[in-house]
């Protein structure tokens, strides 16, 4: 659910972004939250270098989730 997205949470975009040169799937962190419920998702390579910094709003990603072996779901 897009409310449930918080700060520092790994999202996925939804959409293309092509003026940032973002692709759909492409996987982020949020890094700021602002007062009309947009969101600043911060996008870095592998090496965990910055390429993009991208205000959106929540309704254009995904939150991902990874759940550590042995760990139960809710």
């Amino acid at each position: 659910m897009e409310n449930d997205l918080k700060l520092l949470d790994v999202v996925a975009l939804l959409v293309d972004i092509p003026e940032s040169k973002l692709r759909k799937g492409e996987v982020g962190t949020i890094v700021e939250e602002f007062e009309d419920g947009a969101v600043e998702v911060e996008f870095a390579d592998k090496r965990g270098i910055a390429y993009a910094f991208v205000d959106l709003p929540k309704s254009q990603l995904l939150a991902l989730h990874t759940v550590d072996v042995g760990e139960e779901v809710a």
